[in-house]
């Protein structure tokens, strides 16, 4: 609606997971580094953790993004409040599984564990890697789920494993996994994403503006502060607040976002 406007070709602040808009602040570049080196490195499994908010899934489909897929065979996960067999079969469908249950009363969990070792020894000797995303993890309660994703990691030869595991959630989800130590000794490499600084922020957001085509300031200096004080630095907050703000000032005409209006919207965004 106000795209024009501001002369942008696309709204700058929607809260989606494009990597196009990833800003590489140094924790985000140092938790997409952990990701991807636990992946080229084949470690077995890894673990982001972060409140909402602050761009965990965002790395997520950045990591996917800047896989070689002709290299990686892949399967993300970005709802797993499913029952273990539900989750299995969704891991296996997505890994190009073959053969597997047609109808929910079929399924064994033997069964599917077989086709899965059979899709990722199949990928091993055609010199592919294979990686699978849990995404929003910490909504996992089912011990046994837990049991059967780390049973996964049973699949290796004698020097590696066949399948890289990444876990994604909020930080909940660390206490998950330590109340179960045999799944979090596997982990090889834990990371912590936390909210932006207060020139990130500043950054964060000019750099949004810039992928969407706006060179020219839209935010007074004044304002950016009060949006970092407003959103604690979390760049969904961010998003928002400053989504409100464009529009805010789109129906009033204005040619800055000033500290008003970012006090005016920030009213409307939860807490």
């Amino acid at each position: 609606m106000y795209e024009s406007y501001w002369g942008v070709s696309e709204k700058p602040f929607e809260n989606t997971s494009d990597p196009r808009f990833l800003f590489n602040s140094q924790k985000h570049e140092e938790g997409l580094s952990r990701l991807l080196y636990v992946v080229s490195e084949s470690k077995g499994a890894g673990l982001l953790t972060g409140i909402f908010g602050c761009g965990k899934t965002l790395l997520g489909r950045t990591l996917f993004k800047e896989l070689d897929h002709d290299l990686y065979r892949t399967a993300y996960i970005d709802n797993p409040y499913l029952s273990y067999t539900e989750l299995l079969m969704h891991i296996a469908h997505f890994l190009g599984a073959r053969d597997l249950p047609q109808k929910k009363q079929d399924v064994l969990v033997n069964v599917v564990l077989e086709r899965l070792r059979e899709v990722l020894e199949n990928n091993m000797r055609d010199g592919k890697k294979t990686v699978v995303v849990v995404d929003e993890a910490h909504v996992i309660t089912d011990r046994q789920v837990w049991e059967e994703l780390r049973l996964l990691l049973n699949f290796q030869m004698e020097n590696k494993f066949l399948l890289t595991l990444l876990i994604l959630g909020q930080p909940e989800l660390k206490e998950i996994l330590d109340s179960n130590k045999q799944f979090s000794q596997r982990i090889a490499v834990k990371f912590h994403l936390t909210p932006l600084s207060k020139d990130e922020t500043e950054s964060y957001i000019l750099h949004r503006l810039e992928v969407a085509g706006r060179q020219e300031p839209v935010f007074s200096p004044k304002s950016f502060d009060l949006i970092y004080r407003k959103s604690g630095g979390i760049p969904r907050r961010i998003n928002h607040i400053c989504d409100l703000a464009m529009f805010a000032a789109f129906g009033s005409n204005l040619s800055i976002i000033n500290e008003n209006v970012i006090n005016e919207v920030s009213s409307d965004v939860e807490d």
